[in-house]
């Protein structure tokens, strides 16, 4: 799970909590501190001017729709009912084991030695 510095002012008896517990103790919003370079922030700028957009309004749509595409490029695919149906053929009855895949089954793993 994540760590979050916390105050020294807070009395706790480390010097971290959780980021789970935190937001759990307060409302639902949180921050994010970057550290760019300076021709990055300007590029950043510039587009969220050209769009009529804050620095934060940019940068925290441009990472979530990011983010929704990295999770849905991992868990998403999408099939005409032909290649549906061919897919989960070919899950239901996968081909038999060959010699290779065999002998492989067959070795003691590296772990094991």
């Amino acid at each position: 799970m994540a760590r979050a510095r916390i105050s020294p002012s807070e009395p706790t008896p480390s010097a971290t909590v959780s980021v789970a517990e935190r937001a759990a103790a307060t409302d639902t919003k949180g921050s994010i501190n970057l550290r760019i370079e300076t021709g990055t922030r300007q590029l950043i700028d510039d587009a969220a001017a050209i769009l009529g957009k804050t620095r934060t309004e940019f940068m925290i749509e441009s990472a979530r729709r990011e983010a929704v595409d990295v999770l849905l490029d991992q868990r998403l695919f999408v099939l005409d009912p032909a290649r549906y149906d061919a897919f989960v053929q070919a899950l239901d009855n996968p081909p038999a084991p060959g010699p290779k895949l065999k002998s492989l089954l067959r070795r003691t793993p590296a772990w094991q030695k």
